[in-house]
C-alpha cells in the first residue's frame, strides 16, 4: 500500500523508533515484577519469561506487517480501520486510548508517592496536583515543539532508565547463588498460567510506539528492524533482571513485592544502590510517561482525520512544528485529569484486556490486509503463510478466557456501551445508521 502524507515530518529512525519500544514496555512494572513470578514459580520463572517473548514476538509480527503496509499514524487503531472499517477502528481506538490513559493515571501517582517517600511534602494534595500538572503539561509542550525533540526525551529516558539495571545485572553476579536458581519443583499448569498472563501485561505496550507510523522514516524497513531489536532488549532484559534477583534473594525474593530490586541492589551495591534503584524506578515512570504522551495523542489525531470521532479540530497540524499539537494537549489533558482524581487502579485488568482485544484485531487485520491487495516487494511479510497471525490470535482468546467471569462481563458490556454510542454518532451525523 502506498506511503500516505499526512504533512507530518518523517523524522523517526530504527534506533529512535527501537528505543521508543523499549521506553513504552519497560515501565515501573520491572521494579516489583520479579518477586510477583518468584512467589509464582520459584527459580523456575524464566520459562514463563520465554514463553511470553515467544507470544509477544508472535503479536508484533503482526504489528510489524500491518506497520509496513499501513504507514500512516495511529498503530493498532489504523491497522484494524484500513483492514476491517470505521466501527472496528473506532472500537481498537478507544480500548487503546482506555487502557493508556488509566495507565498513565496509575503510574504518575505511583511516581508521586515515590517522591513522597523522600520528600513528605509531595503527600500535600496542592503540591501533588501542581507537580501532576507540570509533568503532563511539560511534557505535551517538548511534544508539541515537535517529534524529533519528543523522540530525543524518550532515548534519553530510555538510556536513564536502563542504566541502573544494567549495572544490577553486570555485577548482580558476584552475589548470586547458583543454587537459588536450581528448580526445586515443576510449576503446574495453573502456575504457569497464572505467572504468563502477568508477564504478557508486562510486556505489552511496544505497539504504542508505532503510533507514529506517519512520522517514521522508511516504515516499510524501520518497523519490522525496529520491533527485532526492541522486543529482543525487552526478552533480554527481563530474564537477566529475574536471573539476578533470584540468585542474590534466593527463596527471599517473594517477601519483597514493593521494591524488589531495590533490595537486590542494597546487598550488591549497599545502602546506595538502593538509593540508585529506588530513583532508577522513578526515572522509568517519568520515562513511560513521556513515551505515552508522545505516542498516544497520534490516535486521537488519525481518529478525527478519519472521522471516527465528530472532532475534526483534533485533526489540525500545528503550522510551524508539524506535529498534532491539540491532540497532544487533549491527550496530556485527560491524562492530567484522571490521575488528579486517581483511584483507577481496579480498572487495570478490564484496560489490559481492551489492549489484548486490540491485538487480537491487529493479527486478523494481518490475513485481512493480504487479501486486499498483494503485498509489494519493499513491504516486510510473516514468513509460513497465515500461521502467526493465527496463532497470535489463538494464543490472545486462551489470554483472554483466563479472566474472570465479573471481568469478561465487564468488558462485554464496555463493548456494548461503545456500540451504542459509535453509531448514535453516525445516525446524528448522517441522518441513518449505515454499517
Amino acid at each position: 500500500m502506498a506511503q500516505v502524507n499526512e504533512g507530518l515530518k518523517r523524522e523517526v529512525g530504527v534506533w529512535g523508533l527501537s528505543a521508543n519500544i523499549v521506553n513504552i514496555i519497560v515501565g515501573a512494572g520491572i521494579f516489583v515484577l520479579p518477586a510477583i513470578v518468584a512467589e509464582t514459580m520459584g527459580a523456575s520463572g524464566v520459562i514463563a519469561y520465554l514463553f511470553c517473548g515467544f507470544l509477544i514476538a508472535l503479536v508484533m509480527l503482526c504489528f510489524a506487517e500491518a506497520g509496513s503496509k499501513v504507514t500512516h499514524s495511529g498503530g493498532g487503531y489504523a491497522y484494524v480501520e484500513t483492514a476491517f472499517g470505521p466501527y472496528p477502528g473506532f472500537l481498537a481506538s478507544i480500548f487503546m486510548m482506555m487502557g493508556s490513559i488509566f495507565s498513565d493515571a496509575a503510574v504518575s501517582n505511583a511516581l508521586v508517592e515515590i517522591l513522597a517517600l523522600a520528600f513528605p511534602i509531595f503527600k500535600n494534595q496542592t503540591v501533588r496536583l501542581i507537580f501532576l500538572f507540570l509533568i503532563f503539561s511539560g511534557l505535551a509542550m517538548v511534544n508539541v515543539i515537535g517529534v524529533k525533540q519528543g523522540i530525543g526525551l524518550v532515548k534519553i529516558n530510555t538510556i536513564a532508565k536502563l542504566t541502573p539495571l544494567l549495572f544490577l545485572i553486570v555485577i548482580g553476579w558476584k552475589d548470586a547463588s547458583m543454587a537459588n536458581l536450581y528448580w526445586e519443583s515443576t510449576p503446574t499448569l495453573q502456575q504457569f498460567g497464572e505467572a504468563s498472563l502477568i508477564l504478557f501485561f508486562a510486556f505489552q505496550g511496544g505497539d504504542a510506539g508505532l503510533t507514529i507510523g506517519g512520522e517514521i522514516k522508511n516504515p516499510q524497513k524501520t518497523v519490522p528492524r525496529a520491533i527485532f531489536i526492541g522486543i529482543s532488549s525487552v526478552l533480554f532484559l527481563y530474564i537477566m533482571i529475574q536471573a539476578v534477583s533470584q540468585g542474590v534473594l534466593g527463596a527471599e525474593l517473594p517477601n519483597f513485592k514493593e521494591a524488589p530490586l531495590a533490595e537486590t541492589a542494597k546487598i550488591v551495591f549497599g545502602p546506595v544502590g538502593y538509593t540508585l534503584l529506588f530513583i532508577g524506578a522513578g526515572i522509568s515512570m517519568f520515562g513511560m510517561l513521556s513515551g505515552e504522551i508522545l505516542n498516544n495523542p497520534r490516535v486521537i489525531f488519525a481518529m478525527a482525520r478519519d472521522r471516527v470521532i465528530p472532532f475534526g479540530k483534533l485533526a489540525s497540524i500545528h503550522h510551524r512544528f508539524k506535529t498534532p499539537h491539540l491532540a497532544i494537549f487533549l491527550y496530556a489533558g485527560l491524562g492530567f485529569t484522571l490521575a488528579a482524581i486517581g483511584g483507577f487502579r481496579q480498572l487495570a485488568i478490564i484496560a489490559s484486556a481492551s489492549m489484548l482485544l486490540v491485538y487480537f484485531g491487529v493479527s486478523l487485520s494481518v490475513i485481512k490486509l493480504r487479501q486486499m491487495k498483494e503485498t509489494r516487494p519493499e513491504e516486510f511479510k510473516i514468513p509460513f503463510g497465515y500461521t502467526v497471525p493465527l496463532l497470535s490470535a489463538g494464543i490472545i482468546l486462551y489470554f483472554l478466557s483466563n479472566l474472570s467471569g465479573v471481568e469478561i462481563q465487564g468488558t462485554l458490556i464496555l463493548i456494548g456501551v461503545l456500540t451504542m454510542i459509535y453509531f448514535l454518532m453516525r445516525f446524528f451525523r448522517k441522518g441513518k445508521i449505515r454499517f
